[in-house]
């Protein structure tokens, strides 16, 4: 499907979540588009997502609900912490009644996949390039040149960058730095209803808060899997990839003494994913020319406020109603989306960098404190400048 007459040649690189959302939000606004994805087919590898009432209601605004509930899992608790060694229960927020009551939807889990399809179901099939791996981008006064890795080139008017924590397309908007190493590293695991304890079937969202570590899991796949995540110290290990393994054993040390239902689902879930959680700044600037980034390629953050891939759908709203304000001035758009959105998620990385610790805190006088105001707390009203935030009201003027 060419592009309309009076829109910008508009090149997605990236046929992720972030990618597939912008696609989608710019075919809503009367743009098209094509995406430019290096896999063979639109998978997502991973497991478990977060769905929060900020992303819900973008989702039901591009009409993809009824698909998405097909899989996803609406939760009733959310944020139920424990204690690592016996489970005692330190906090929880109940979500059912009062996450819609609040913020007009509910809070969702589901698979990565899952998501995908959902996203993929809103792109026409036509805009999507597979097999198209971008080697680099290169600015010019009226648009950019895409080079690929089969020796082609594309022109564009307009290139956004939606290809993840090792992006191509940031090289060319921002000062190429390579990530600190945190010291963490995250196994991922799906492990099958029938093999998960009953305890972690529960629609709950459950986090275990221990010495140096934390677990979390709930269920996703309509109920038919538990999502399970273990933060640990990563020793030497520096590997940032989804494609990475380790073993059910090496996962198993990292928690041994934990509470049994904790060392109970990691015996579950098979061979673990494995990887390591780098760190990087938040970027001052993430457009330059017709080029800007979406989602972790601009804002890669640590998965402890779950704000990753709803931030990747707040970005693609807010960049399409940008771009379909004003087609013909693609530069001040992309400006416009930047500053619209730069201070919001900075402060979310911010945030989510700082949690490793407050997670991790050994027994003892800061622990005993830290308990205490969690049991004081309500995150679902305290984390109300995240929940309640509606992208594309927050723009204005279009």
């Amino acid at each position: 499907m060419p592009p309309p007459a009076h829109g910008p040649r508009i090149a997605i690189v990236g046929g992720g979540i972030g990618g597939l959302a912008v696609g989608a939000f710019l075919r809503r606004a009367g743009l098209t588009a094509t995406v430019h994805e290096q896999a063979a087919a639109l998978t997502e590898v991973g497991a478990g997502i977060i769905m929060a009432p900020n992303a819900v209601r973008l989702l039901r605004r591009l009409g993809l609900m009824d698909r998405f509930l097909r899989r996803a899992v609406a939760l009733e608790w959310g944020w139920e912490f424990r204690r690592w060694a016996d489970g005692r229960v330190l906090s929880v927020e109940r979500l059912s009644g009062v996450c819609e009551k609040l913020y007009g939807e509910r809070t969702y889990v589901t698979h990565r996949a899952d998501l995908l399809d959902t996203l993929r179901s809103a792109v026409p099939g036509a805009w999507v390039r597979l097999g198209a791996r971008c080697t680099g981008v290169e600015a010019r006064p009226d648009g950019a040149l895409l080079r690929f890795g089969d020796g082609g080139a594309v022109e564009a008017d307009v290139v956004i960058g939606a290809d993840g924590v090792h992006s191509v397309v940031r090289n060319t908007v921002a000062e190429p730095a390579p990530p600190t190493y945190s010291g963490l590293c995250a196994f991922r695991a799906v492990v099958p209803a029938r093999a998960a304890p009953e305890f972690a079937l529960r629609p709950a969202q459950t986090l275990w808060l221990g010495p140096g570590r934390h677990f979390v899991h709930y269920p996703i796949a309509g109920g038919s899997a538990v999502n399970v995540v273990g933060i640990a110290p990563a020793g030497d290990y520096t590997v940032e990839s989804w494609n990475a393994t380790a073993t059910s054993e090496e996962f198993g040390a990292e928690f041994a003494g934990w509470d049994p239902r904790v060392r109970d689902l990691i015996a579950a879930g098979g061979t673990p994913g494995r990887w390591a959680l780098l760190d990087r700044a938040p970027l001052r600037h993430w457009s330059r020319g017709r080029i800007t980034l979406l989602g972790d390629a601009a804002h890669p953050m640590f998965p402890f406020f779950a704000q990753g891939a709803a931030q990747s759908i707040e970005d693609a709203a807010v960049l399409a109603r940008c771009l379909a304000a004003s087609p013909d001035e693609p530069e001040p758009a992309l400006k416009r989306y930047e500053l619209a959105r730069i201070e919001r998620t900075a402060r979310l990385q911010h945030l989510s960098h700082a949690r490793r610790d407050i997670n991790h805190l050994p027994d003892g006088v800061d622990q005993q404190a830290r308990d205490a105001a969690l049991a004081a707390s309500d995150p679902l009203v305290g984390n109300g400048w995240i929940y309640g935030h509606d992208a594309e009201e927050a723009l204005g003027g279009s």
